[in-house]
């Protein structure tokens, strides 16, 4: 995680997934580095109605300028999100978790693979939690997540 999701770092990633300012991604992938040890990059998914609503998934805007910087491949296809779920912002950290579960549909051969999967925000990690859990099911010995911002617990 670069920075915690509060202004102006929350103004910023709002303007590059609601506004279209792709640059931006460029900036926020310059302030994350992958660690050394990894050997697939995987960006969030977005389910399809939300990626032609949006035009682009602001994951894989992220994570291309990183899997480049890093050496390392990115895997567009393999990880599907197959349930359009409501919107996690939208949702109680109750609701989160049970809102995620059975959406996404991994069919990459992992064996024994390090995979980092990068996203744009993480509120309560429900969304990635269960990347993860797919990504394990079809063999990834570690799954580790690379956020530009994380949303601070309530105080």
């Amino acid at each position: 995680m670069a920075f915690d999701y509060v202004f102006p770092i929350d103004v910023l990633v709002q303007a590059l997934k609601y506004r279209h300012k792709l640059a931006l991604a460029g900036f926020f992938a310059d302030m994350l580095r992958i660690p050394k040890g990894f050997d697939l990059i995987v960006p969030m998914p977005l389910h399809p109605l939300r990626l032609s609503e949006r035009g682009f998934n602001q994951a894989v805007e992220i994570a291309r300028p990183l899997a480049a910087a890093a050496g390392l491949p990115m895997a567009l296809a393999g990880l599907a999100r197959v349930r359009n779920t409501p919107a996690q912002a939208s949702l109680g950290r109750a609701e989160r978790a049970a809102n995620m579960r059975g959406a996404f549909n991994c069919t990459l051969q992992l064996e024994g693979m390090a995979v980092m999967v990068v996203d744009d925000v993480m509120t309560t990690g429900a969304s990635l939690n269960e990347v993860a859990r797919c990504l394990k099911a079809r063999g990834a010995a570690r799954v580790e997540n690379l956020v530009v911002a994380r949303t601070p617990a309530p105080h």
